[in-house]
């Protein structure tokens, strides 16, 4: 064969094996992307719309107008939303539906998922296998195996201490982490937060595990129609098992020690107060996801919801200072500004069509809020072992209650029922 003939094949061939190459390897191209965390500084181009249009854009979001005051100064935030808990209004928001990692603010979305399974009297031995493949460096309550615990003590650990220990347990009994973790992204589809691609129930740093702010705050809401959830995501301190061992006597004894919620709003910290009228949610911090975190405050009647993620700002407790300044904002905007968008309901809520306050979920075990409507809180705090502050403490005078659901019932897009309140003493 004449040298140009062999050289034209071989070309040829070339061509054609690296034409199908590139097909093979484009093809994967084709499939809708999984979500991944966003490697710059800069939000992408294009992000969802779920609760309207002006939400998927970049950038501050806000109707400014007269008598509208001007957004917080030096938020650093690199997304950010406020809204009114009960009619789901916007109020404002910076970068949405930026998919960014969440860190322990998922466990909003472990609890949502996972609570209402087990009652809170219920116990469990925990086995060297349910703390299999915890990540480096997670926060712990101090989980022993071999010790028996209740689930009621599980979600202290959880909700106060953000435990990944309590985390993988509760896993455990539901099953594993796996199926967990396929009920916690079906829960996710549920309640549209759409954003949100659950990899590890805990929150821990994982590729393609992201939520954004919009989504986290679909999450608390759905998290806080539950009055455990509630409960939990409000108690300042508590009392937690500890070892098991025998005392002078010989006596079997179980030892037990304080832990503190990590919310620093509803605690304080140094050069930090308590914020008035705070009432959960959770807080989270890792380094893929720098701190989150999502509130529950209410004054003056209005409850409000805010979500900060990843703060660029390297202060010590920025995360809170910027969560506060968005909420005091948004007390002197409600009832003046007009919403930028909206929180959606549940798919199963808006295709039903159904009515605020009829299906509110329930503490763990199933049983609904009604009996526990207007009664004061603080009682099932000291019957829990909590701390003595109780469930959500007092501020300047003020103990929790629950408000009847009746009251949320006209012109509300799936509010929240029986919301914990404050209410000044007689």
């Amino acid at each position: 064969m004449p040298a140009p003939m062999k050289t034209a094949r071989r070309s040829l061939l070339v061509t054609s094996a690296t034409l199908l190459s590139v097909s093979l390897t484009a093809a994967p191209v084709l499939a809708a992307p999984k979500p991944t965390p966003s490697p710059s500084a800069t939000p992408p181009a294009n992000m969802s719309t779920v609760g309207g249009a002006r939400l998927g854009k970049a950038g501050p979001q806000v109707n400014l107008a007269s008598g509208v005051p001007v957004l917080p100064k030096d938020l650093s935030a690199r997304s950010w939303i406020i809204s009114d808990a009960e009619s789901g209004d916007v109020l404002a928001s910076n970068n949405a539906h930026w998919r960014l990692p969440p860190a322990s603010t998922l466990k909003m979305l472990f609890a949502d998922t996972v609570l209402p399974k087990f009652p809170k009297t219920m116990k469990h031995t925990v086995a060297p296998s349910d703390l299999a493949d915890i990540g480096t460096g997670s926060s712990m309550v101090g989980i022993k195996e071999g010790e028996t615990y209740t689930v009621h003590d599980l979600w202290l650990g959880v909700f106060l201490r953000s435990g990944n220990d309590a985390v993988h347990v509760l896993s455990a009994m539901n099953d594993g982490v796996a199926d967990t973790v396929k009920e916690m992204n079906e829960h996710a589809e549920e309640l549209q937060a759409l954003d949100t691609n659950v990899v590890s129930p805990d929150g821990y740093d994982a590729p393609e595990q992201v939520s954004s702010a919009y989504d986290l705050t679909l999450i608390a809401r759905s998290g806080l129609q539950k009055k455990d959830f509630r409960e939990y995501c409000s108690t300042v301190s508590a009392k937690f098992p500890g070892k098991t061992t025998k005392n002078k006597k010989g006596k079997t004894v179980r030892e037990t020690f304080e832990i503190q919620n990590t919310n620093r709003l509803l605690t304080g910290d140094s050069g930090l107060a308590q914020y008035r009228g705070i009432a959960g949610v959770k807080n989270g911090n890792t380094t893929n996801a720098g701190s989150t975190f999502t509130g529950v405050a209410e004054r003056n009647g209005k409850v409000l919801l805010v979500t900060v993620m990843n703060p660029e700002k390297d202060a010590q407790n920025e995360v809170y200072k910027e969560t506060a300044a968005l909420f005091d904002w948004g007390f002197k905007a409600a009832g003046k500004v007009q919403p930028v968008g909206e929180l959606v309901p549940p798919k199963s809520a808006a295709q039903a069509g159904a009515q605020p306050g009829t299906n509110d979920g329930g503490e763990a075990g199933g049983a609904g809020d009604s009996e526990a409507s207007a009664k004061p809180v603080t009682g099932a705090a000291a019957e829990s072992g909590s701390g003595g502050v109780g469930v959500a403490f007092a501020i300047t005078g003020g103990v929790l209650v629950l408000l009847a659901a009746g009251a949320f019932l006209v012109n509300r897009r799936w509010p929240l029922p029986d919301l914990v309140r404050r209410r000044t003493r007689p």
